[in-house]
């Protein structure tokens, strides 16, 4: 069961890695544009909100990355702590943002989480 919970917490800091790239990078190209269906001129005023999105995107991938090669129990606190913020960022998100963001971030932060936690 470790090994799965360490598996499905790296899925989750590799989705949150991504997240990063396209709202930091990608989000006045293509990519970023057609995730939530912005022309051009929305995308290039939103980009500075949707930059600083990235980033802290980034921070709960950096600390989910501690978490796993972090020795216990700091690893394991760490891992607890930031799949806890990705499923109220995730609950959060879907309540104003998108529906979507509840099934597309926080459920996969809930399973690993849930693993984490039987792991353990």
């Amino acid at each position: 069961m470790e090994t799965l919970a360490n598996v499905l917490v790296g899925l989750v800091a590799a989705l949150h890695l991504y997240i990063l790239v396209l709202e930091m990078f990608l989000w006045q190209k293509k990519p970023g544009r057609g995730l939530h269906g912005f022309d051009p001129d929305m995308a290039r005023a939103t980009a500075p909100m949707a930059a600083n999105q990235g980033l802290y995107n980034g921070f709960l991938a950096a600390g989910l990355i501690w978490g796993l090669i972090a020795a216990d129990p700091t690893g394991f606190r760490a891992q607890v702590f930031f799949l806890s913020c990705v499923v109220v960022a995730g609950v959060y998100g879907a309540v104003t943002a998108n529906r979507r963001i509840l099934f597309a971030q926080a459920l996969p932060g809930a399973l690993a989480l849930a693993a984490v936690l039987i792991a353990r």
